[in-house]
């Protein structure tokens, strides 16, 4: 088989031009093109920002499990304002100006407690007051420590809904990563092989244009010897002309697609690349039923699935639980002392204690609690649908394009057994009509054939790559090497190791 199906070579294209425009030029395989793709896409970008912002939401469900020590200050506060007063004296309200100044400041340790719902707490407090006006008085007020547990009795419990839905969303942000590195791996395929079916296109025409140049000067000299008719002589003529117009077409394809594979990767639009097609693959047999365990082992989507089965039944249990009567509990045991100096504050404390229950009962809401509560149950049911009928798809997914993939790889040996047969047959015709042994009908079908088996070649490598990094996609599995991807993926760099 001839190099160029190996290597495309596009220093052939406006070669003059780009040393004179100084042009960047660059050599690229499909797999530097995949790597590249990862490393410098917009999409890859997204994908990367679109997974940390997964982390983050998961790194603050952790550090919402872990206690919590908080400030609370209030450094000045002053009051001036007419408050009504008893005069004890006359045995009337009067209205008094009050004047005061006051500071206020504590630290709070909590703890959420996921099985139960409630909070632990531990706090102490210090408050500073100064009246100023007729009577002056200063006053501290001081909660040296105080332990107490606050929750829900009956209500719906968010951190034990929180511990289940959570560390899912976080491992399907993991896999859907993978996913969508992957998704880019293909779309990249796609990218490198229309700039090569491109090239390939110009190069046939640029050969069929020198062809039928040579054809023609040849068929002007048998013309003058009434060698063909001069019917043929046009025909070669029109080749000629037809030839010309497909090169300058070829020309403006190949600049677009060549424009686009840059701005996918990243670079500049101007970039001049250089393919390199990869050589015919080794064969590699898929069954269907591994990809299929595999797809549903490591594919985000029965993740998403399950997370929205889970975010619908967290709702059934916070509107079934809302649209009754509920109870909260708050406790607390400590030591609290008011004096007109700091230090006698924290002397001869006081125990201070708080038990308090604390009931809501909704008597009239006009339906409003069990509507929601029905909504809710409705929703989940179409979660459950929903979530169903994407595996469904899924999975058909899976069959159809492991069955492609398999019928591939034999399409690729056939385009390639075609393709040399083709190019052999065309160079023969080619010669024989030169020295007047076949006619032009038979060359022109020769011509077509061999620029058919060309095009059909590169189709057949470039769905034999998008089945193969779809299958990756879908099963987030190398069957290559036969690892999984997530165990060799890493996440801090977007890459595999």
């Amino acid at each position: 088989m001839k190099q160029r199906r190996f290597s495309i070579c596009l220093f052939l294209l406006l070669g003059v031009a780009v040393a004179a425009q100084g042009q960047r030029s660059l050599r690229l395989s499909l797999q530097r093109a995949i790597e590249m793709a990862n490393d410098s896409s917009l999409s890859a970008f997204r994908y990367q920002n679109m997974y940390l912002s997964g982390y983050w939401e998961y790194r603050t469900y952790k550090a919402n499990r872990l206690p919590s020590l908080t400030l609370n200050l209030t450094p000045a506060q002053y009051y001036r304002y007419i408050t009504q007063r008893y005069d004890s004296e006359n045995n009337v309200d009067v209205y008094r100006e009050q004047q005061m100044f006051s500071a206020t400041g504590g630290l709070s340790l909590a703890q959420n407690f996921d099985w139960l719902g409630g909070t632990f707490y531990v706090d102490t407090q210090l408050d500073f007051m100064r009246n100023f006006g007729d009577t002056k008085s200063t006053q501290f007020s001081t909660v040296p420590f105080r332990i107490g547990y606050q929750q829900e009795l009956l209500g719906y419990n968010a951190f034990r809904w929180d511990k289940k839905i959570e560390p899912l969303k976080f491992e399907k942000a993991k896999k859907q990563f993978i996913y969508n590195t992957e998704s880019v791996s293909e779309e990249a395929v796609g990218y490198f092989f229309q700039l090569a079916m491109a090239q390939a296109d110009y190069n046939l025409a640029k050969d069929n244009r020198e062809s039928t140049d040579t054809l023609y000067a040849i068929g002007v000299q048998r013309h003058k010897i009434a060698a063909i008719s001069q019917a043929d002589l046009l025909t070669l003529k029109l080749d000629k002309v037809n030839a010309r117009n497909t090169l300058r077409n070829a020309e403006i394809a190949l600049k677009k697609a060549m424009s686009a594979l840059a701005t996918f990767l990243n670079l500049d639009k101007n970039t001049y690349i250089e393919l390199v097609l990869p050589s015919r693959p080794g064969h590699i047999e898929i069954s269907a039923d591994d990809a299929l365990v595999l797809a549903r082992e490591n594919n985000p989507t029965y993740l998403e699935q399950r997370q929205n089965v889970l975010e619908a039944e967290r709702e059934v249990d916070r509107s079934k639980k809302e649209s009754r009567f509920n109870a909260s509990f708050n406790a607390s045991v400590g030591f609290n002392q008011v004096a007109d100096n700091i230090g006698a504050a924290y002397k001869d404390l006081l125990q201070q204690d708080l038990v308090s229950v604390s009931v809501s009962i909704p008597l009239i809401d006009w339906g409003v609690r069990k509507g929601k509560y029905n909504m809710a149950k409705n929703n989940l049911n179409v979660a459950k649908i929903a979530a169903r009928q994407e595996e469904i798809s899924l999975e058909e997914d899976v069959m159809v394009t492991v069955s492609d993939f398999n019928v591939q790889q034999d399409l690729v040996s056939s385009a390639e057994e075609a393709l040399e047969l083709a190019e052999l047959a065309y160079d023969q015709t080619r010669r024989r009509f030169i020295i007047g042994q076949a006619d032009i009908n038979s060359l022109t079908l020769s011509l077509n054939r061999q620029q058919e088996a060309q095009k059909n070649y590169i189709g057949a490598l470039q769905n034999y790559w998008l089945n193969y990094y779809k299958i990756r996609k879908l099963t987030l599995h190398d069957f290559e090497s036969g690892f999984s991807l997530a165990d060799h993926f890493d996440f801090d760099r977007g890459t595999y190791r």
